[in-house]
């Protein structure tokens, strides 16, 4: 691929920073790499403009890469943001803030490249939780799921745990709403406030007193019943039959 992207590292550690500059300077899809000790410095140059994606540390004294993350919600053209940190803390803030990956050091250069290779992705395709390839990490490694092959999706928090039909779950950092509606024209369908289905693994529809429920796989040949809400129960009839025809 193309030197492409023009990156920001920041970071008040002297050590990383010059650390996380050499081995972007090693991929070649990085056009050119400048680095920053401080928030306030790297603000400087953000404003400046020129910059695709930043590599920001979360905790810096003065302005911290959370702050600078906030005030380039209202740029214009915002890079990409990567957070880089030591603690997990705060992935879940990081990732409202429309991160495209959250790196814990110490940086291994593989787990570097895959941040790459999100912000490249992100610039020319919509998230990743709307692609037919879902994105998903295992101690420290990416694997790619197929959305095809997601059963149902559980909220949990500001993360979604996706349950495969072939048994296993895998958690990603999207909040329920935003994949519901990504994932509404490939066929998935919510049916309660915390519950998403794929009605292609829909295997039956059960009425009981009133009340709904949808029966999908759960691990190899076993099955799960999951209970749909009385304001969910008129779409969910009304889009099965509509496939049925």
């Amino acid at each position: 691929m193309p030197a492409a992207l023009h990156a920001l590292v920041v970071d008040d550690e002297r050590p990383v920073l010059d650390e996380l500059v050499w081995l972007l300077e090693r991929d070649d899809r990085i056009a050119s790499v400048r680095g920053s000790d401080s928030g306030t410095d790297a603000l400087r140059v953000l404003e400046q403009g020129g910059v695709d994606v930043v590599f920001l540390d979360v905790a810096m004294p003065g302005l911290s890469g959370l702050d600078i993350a906030r005030l380039l919600g209202h740029f214009r053209d915002a890079p990409r943001i990567v957070f880089v940190t030591a603690h997990e803390a705060h992935a879940v803030e990081a990732f409202e803030m429309n991160a495209v990956d959250y790196l814990l050091k110490p940086i291994r250069e593989e787990r570097l490249r895959e941040s790459v290779r999100r912000a490249c992705a992100d610039g020319d395709h919509p998230p990743a939780s709307g692609d037919d390839q879902i994105a998903v990490e295992l101690a420290g490694v990416t694997r790619f799921v197929s959305r095809a092959s997601v059963a149902h999706a559980e909220a949990q928090g500001d993360y979604v745990r996706l349950h495969v039909a072939d048994g296993g779950s895998h958690l990603i950092r999207t909040p329920l709403g935003v994949l519901a509606d990504e994932w509404a024209d490939a066929g998935f369908v919510r049916i309660h406030r915390s519950i998403v289905v794929n009605l292609a693994h829909v295997r039956e529809v059960r009425v009981q007193a009133g009340r709904c429920s949808v029966v999908v796989p759960s691990s190899g040949d076993t099955t799960i019943e999951l209970q749909v809400a009385r304001r969910h129960t008129r779409a969910l009839r009304d889009l099965i039959h509509e496939r049925a025809l």
